[in-house]
């Protein structure tokens, strides 16, 4: 009992997670991407190489290290693996976000501690710690319009003015490839299990789009995609926990858009009281302004009585003189005017 308690912990210290078969009685939460690219590897050299425009073919040197998401609750992304000094980072998104190379940079922070976790590297050690090189690619085959390819970088979200992003250390970029289906060909061709993938979302999407509900759809995509010999050999033997991993991939979009509109609305209510609050604020000043404007042209007027010219008064109230010939003409002219609409005439001099 005491070596399996033994064998228990150390294999919960390790963060590395292989994915090889669907267990009958465990809830599904992976999503289907993850699941086909992460214990396949034979499709995930195939992505890897015709992302890359390399030939390998020795899947025993691909090292899965997707984090685990018991030890990174937090830090869990889809694929990720070692392969010929490269740490591939894979995500699966429906949207483009464009806050992902941050996650990414996360993401690799999470790999980095892990990676020399396990070999007992000293960080602070005299010896140099060798690391794999970091490679981030994003699989989008969401229903907005995307070119087949794009770049975001992490200096996009940089403080913009006085050179910052120039004075910058650090960049990470992030690779965004469209695999919706018809997007893409070339990449597609070289990676059948891709290929497949695509055509059936795209087939689900087609059927939601006919007015077939979300369980509906996951099932007439799945008879067709069987039916033309498309990932018949997962549809076939587990289609039954295809369905949930895309039902539940398909509720946690829901809920993800929901947050998102209950975070705009927040914004929006914040933005409404801040707005309020500023405008009180300006209202203040405003009023503070004016009655020292108000004051200022009382004192004129009480100074012209006793016959000071405009320059003496701007002299004895500290004050411009051109500011104050203004009033002074406005007062010998009106004679009857009120403060305030002395005031009111001369508004533009008063704030020029």
């Amino acid at each position: 009992m005491a070596s399996k308690m033994r064998f228990i912990s150390k294999r919960r210290r390790t963060s590395r997670r292989f994915l090889r078969y669907f267990p009958g009685n465990r809830k599904v939460k992976d999503r289907l991407f993850c699941y086909i690219f992460g214990q396949d590897r034979k499709a995930l050299l195939q992505l890897y190489n015709v992302l890359n425009g390399t030939d390998y073919q020795d899947e025993d040197a691909l090292q899965i290290v997707t984090l685990d998401n018991v030890l990174y609750m937090s830090m869990k992304n889809d694929v990720a693996f070692i392969l010929m000094g490269t740490l591939n980072l894979y995500e699966h998104q429906s949207t483009v976000c464009p806050n992902l190379p941050l996650r990414f940079l996360l993401y690799i922070a999470a790999e980095f501690e892990s990676y020399i976790g396990l070999r007992s590297q000293q960080i602070y050690g005299s010896t140099l710690i060798r690391l794999p090189a970091p490679c981030c690619v994003v699989f989008y085959n969401g229903d907005e319009e995307m070119e087949d390819e794009k770049i975001l970088r992490l200096t996009d979200a940089f403080a913009d003015g006085q050179g910052a992003v120039e004075k910058s250390c650090l960049e990470l970029t992030v690779r965004v490839v469209n695999i919706n289906h018809g997007r893409n060909r070339e990449l597609m061709a070289g990676c059948r299990r891709l290929e497949e993938y695509s055509c059936f979302v795209g087939k689900m999407k087609e059927f939601r789009l006919l007015g077939s509900s979300p369980e509906e759809a996951v099932e007439e995509a799945a008879v067709y995609c069987i039916n033309h010999g498309i990932m018949e050999d997962l549809l076939v033997p587990f289609r039954a926990e295809v369905k949930k991993m895309l039902l539940t991939e398909y509720n946690e979009k829901k809920v993800m858009a929901w947050l998102r509109k209950e975070a705009v609305e927040m914004g929006r209510k914040e933005g409404r009281e801040k707005g309020i609050e500023e405008g009180r604020k300006e209202g203040r000043e405003e009023g503070r302004e004016e009655g020292l404007d108000l004051k200022v042209i009382n004192q004129v007027r009480k100074k012209v009585a006793r016959g000071n010219s405009a320059d003496e008064i701007a002299e004895m109230l500290e004050e411009n003189p051109a500011f104050i010939s203004r009033i002074c003409e406005a007062i010998e002219a009106h004679p009857d005017w009120s403060d305030e609409r002395v005031r009111k005439e001369t508004k533009q001099d008063l704030y020029t």
